[in-house]
């Protein structure tokens, strides 16, 4: 297989050039390779190219500031992956995408399955969620992937943001009432891989393509996740200012942002379980393994 990567310097798309090489080449684009805002680049790239697969984990992922900045985001997020699918249909291509857990409202009670109805409340919400209806109606072979609360060793994330604010305050206050799992970048790429190999291995005819949500096993809230990470970092020997025990609880309400969080990022990982056969293990293995490389 012939891969096209984008976003390959993201946290997903880091993890992604280790996990599909052993499946054949890839062909990993950053935005000065190609502007997912510009239309005609996407369609010379993969006209050139001609990849077997397009995996897209490039996206406008500035949550707050695309309250402000629609038009890029808009241009990103729900014009390109439209643009990607028409391309990849014109030469027989798969393409696999990533959403996000921010098309839902959150104000529903358990994991939010496939068929629920989105009802995204933010800029970032609607312009994924048209990039996945746009992919959906260019007719290509797709993949689209929900997660939330990606993190990983490459790139800037929550995890990270803890380790460093617990080295350097006294002080530390995380909302503790919004719900999910953390999700490795490094989960989401090998999941990707071993779907892949298994496209590889047996053709289209009757592969299972379509909408899955794919997340860690388990659920935690930001302030335990939180004091998770600030744990480890004590017991790896880390200096730090403040101790897990009093990092401080605070609701949503208490930490106003231009872009409203969903209070419930659960997602219901049934399908993509069954339909492919491969275990999601709990979001805490992967924080060990996170955390051992960063400490």
């Amino acid at each position: 297989m012939k891969f096209l990567l984008t976003g390959k310097n993201g946290q997903v798309g880091f993890e992604l050039q280790r996990a599909l090489a052993p499946l054949g080449e890839v062909v990993a684009v950053d935005r000065s390779a190609c502007d997912l805002a510009d239309p005609d680049a996407i369609r010379a790239l993969i006209a050139g190219l001609r990849p077997d697969v397009i995996v897209n984990p490039a996206a406008y992922t500035a949550v707050d500031r695309a309250e402000s900045d629609e038009t890029a985001a808009h241009a990103i997020n729900a014009t390109a992956p439209g643009v990607i699918g028409e391309a990849a249909r014109a030469i027989g291509a798969v393409v696999v995408h990533y959403s996000t857990d921010y098309v839902f409202d959150g104000s529903g009670e358990g994991a939010y399955r496939e068929s629920d109805t989105p009802n995204p409340q933010s800029v970032y919400g609607r312009t994924k969620l048209a990039g996945e209806q746009a992919l959906q109606a260019s007719g290509a072979d797709h993949l689209i992937f929900r997660t939330s609360w990606v993190f990983g060793a490459h790139g800037g994330n929550f995890a990270k943001t803890m380790l460093r604010l617990a080295g350097e305050r006294d002080v530390l206050k995380v909302v503790a009432d919004q719900y999910g799992a953390p999700t490795p970048a490094a989960l989401l790429a090998d999941a990707t891989a071993q779907v892949l190999g298994r496209l590889q291995r047996e053709g289209k005819r009757g592969f299972p393509f379509g909408l899955y949500h794919l997340v860690a096993d388990g659920v935690t809230t930001w302030h335990a996740y939180a004091q998770a990470v600030v744990s480890a970092a004590a017991a790896a020997g880390k200096p730090l200012k403040i101790a897990a025990a009093d990092i401080e609880a605070i609701p949503t309400s208490a930490y106003p942002v231009p872009a409203p969080r969903p209070a419930n990022s659960r997602l219901n990982t049934d399908q993509f379980r069954q339909a492919f056969g491969l275990r999601l293990p709990p979001w805490e293995e992967g924080l060990v393994h996170v955390l051992q490389q960063l400490l």
